[in-house]
């Protein structure tokens, strides 16, 4: 299927679902309960007018790329350590299960009796998304070329070469999946904890004050402001990745 004919069958389909919607609202009859589509987007022009609308969701990215930052970091060192010596991996193998065990809901919980609530999205993301990464990025260490490995051995390669020249150069395409399938759990779980924890600004705090308002015209508002938000930071990953990494590597991006 071509890609204009794939583009056509994709509107259709979200017209008809905005259709359905528009009638299913119809029939509950209570804005409360189900807004319409017009009145969700009215809401929506309502959110881009509003004087807070620009600190709300800068702080919500700000949490999230700092977040990403810190994950990324952290996750591609200690996974690429991991991959190299058995002996990190075993040691750290117990706390990344129990980190990919852990309800996401008790994480916040357990972050907003320790820690601020400007910092519990910060907490509570780089725990969930951690794991993602360092296991992207330790899989990738064991699908080294075993060949290359012992090409390097034969020709006496020295560590330090052995590792800028060649690990790391391997491991791109494990890095960069690895950041992207965070990034995507980072924007859920920063603004669910934003929404628990009410900061003094952020889209969480916002959906969790149209909420105690009975605003779901707000809710559904915030809620398509995050979802072009989350879908926006991974065009952007995307982009960047393919222009850096264009003609050297074959990464999924």
């Amino acid at each position: 299927m071509d890609r204009k004919k794939r583009l056509l069958i994709s509107f259709a389909s979200c017209i008809a679902l905005i259709f359905i919607w528009e009638i299913v609202s119809v029939m509950v009859g209570a804005s409360v309960i189900l807004p319409s589509p017009f009145e969700v987007a009215s809401s929506v022009v309502k959110l881009f007018a509003s004087s807070q609308f620009l600190k709300n969701v800068g702080s919500t990215v700000l949490r999230a790329v700092f977040s990403f930052f810190i994950i990324f970091v952290c996750g591609s060192v200690l996974g690429t350590a991991a991959g190299l010596f058995p002996a990190l991996d075993a040691a750290l193998s117990p706390f990344i299960t129990l980190l990919k065990a852990t309800p996401v809901m008790s994480v916040i919980l357990l972050a907003f009796i320790w820690f601020s609530t400007g910092t519990v999205p910060v907490f509570a993301a780089f725990l969930m998304a951690f794991p993602v990464m360092y296991v992207q990025v330790l899989n990738g260490t064991h699908r080294l070329d075993e060949k290359l490995l012992q090409m390097c051995s034969v020709y006496r390669i020295s560590g330090k070469k052995y590792f800028f020249n060649f690990v790391i150069p391997s491991l791109v395409p494990s890095y960069v999946t690895g950041a992207k399938q965070s990034l995507a759990m980072i924007w859920k779980v920063v603004i669910a904890a934003e929404v628990l924890t009410v900061p003094s600004s952020g889209i969480g705090r916002s959906l969790q004050l149209a909420q105690v308002r009975l605003d779901t015209a707000s809710v559904f508002a915030w809620t398509v402001v995050a979802v072009v938000l989350t879908f926006a930071g991974d065009a952007v990953f995307s982009l960047i990745i393919r222009k850096k990494l264009s003609g050297r590597y074959s990464v999924e991006a």
